[in-house]
């Protein structure tokens, strides 16, 4: 069983200023905590932008670079980029940073969901920025598409900038979505996926699925992909372990929850990345360091 890879998530493009203090928000902030995760022992880091003055989701291609390039500065951590963006966004909008910031990894939803989080605005009194409410809000009504043609153009896009496609799956389906294009011969295998879960809209975080989603890869590819598994909100840390025990990586980051235990916000992404760094130790698992994560994504 090789090595585990961790990933933090580190600002995400879902949670909003309001809810805590400790969310990054500008390029210095992203930069700084991903420098720190890295430290506490994730090998990956998964990055969003958001506008340095209010935190509102970004896909403004100089920032992301800005971010990029002052990880890179450094430290080695493995850099994947977000092509979800934000709810709302457009493809173009998404697929920005590409190109500019030749990532190693890009995440690449692999299918149309109904991505909704519109339940926070009932727990903002007082929101810091205008735009929060509204913005969470529109979750109820916008789904957040992903059809063939805008899978099938992320994947050359990001094959042209020689950036491997991390496949997002909400639900079972998707799986057989990126089955297709790997027998059209647009993808070759092995494949990395994350599975996504507790997202309203998509699978629940549960055990059940999580094991649902395992075997039925395993029919589908063969054996033949990697994969990590991230969980939102309060299930995050259950969800992660199990994965951890079935062999699996996974992610962890304040993008997917902002708690390090019931009722107490995390600091940092770092502090996160810490626990379930112990909880694999514990295990007896070894955690994979960038170069390893290198050898296990890429075969490098």
């Amino acid at each position: 069983m090789h090595k585990r890879i961790i990933t933090a998530a580190v600002t995400g493009a879902v949670h909003i200023p309001s809810m805590s203090e400790y969310l990054p928000i500008t390029p210095e902030q992203i930069i700084n905590e991903v420098v720190e995760a890295n430290k506490a022992g994730a090998a990956v880091v998964h990055v969003h932008a958001r506008n340095p003055k209010t935190g509102e989701p970004t896909g403004d291609p100089t920032l992301m670079k800005k971010i990029v390039d002052g990880i890179r500065e450094r430290c080695d951590v493995v850099i994947g980029i977000t092509t979800g963006g934000a709810i709302g966004m457009t493809s173009e909008e998404r697929l920005a940073a590409v190109p500019v910031c030749r990532a190693e990894l890009a995440s690449c939803n692999s299918g149309s969901v109904n991505f909704c989080f519109s339940p926070i605005a009932d727990k903002i009194a007082s929101p810091k920025f205008q735009w929060e409410i509204p913005f969470v809000k529109n979750t109820y009504k916008v789904p957040f598409a992903n059809t063939f043609q805008g899978i099938e153009d992320y994947i050359r896009l990001m094959e042209q900038y020689g950036t491997k496609p991390e496949f997002e799956v909400y639900e079972v389906g998707m799986l057989n979505n990126i089955a297709y294009f790997v027998k059209t011969g647009l993808l070759k295998l092995p494949v990395y996926i994350q599975f996504v879960l507790g997202v309203l809209g998509g699978l629940p975080a549960t055990f059940d699925n999580l094991l649902f989603l395992h075997n039925t890869a395993q029919k589908t590819f063969g054996g033949q992909y990697v994969w990590s598994c991230a969980a939102a909100g309060k299930d995050q840390f259950e969800i992660t372990t199990a994965a951890l025990l079935l062999g699996g990586n996974v992610r962890i980051g304040l993008e997917d929850n902002l708690f390090i235990e019931k009722g107490k916000l995390a600091k940092s992404n770092a502090e996160q990345v810490k626990k379930i760094r112990d909880i694999a130790e514990l295990l007896g698992l070894e955690i994979a360091t960038p170069k390893e994560a290198r050898d296990i994504l890429f075969g490098k």
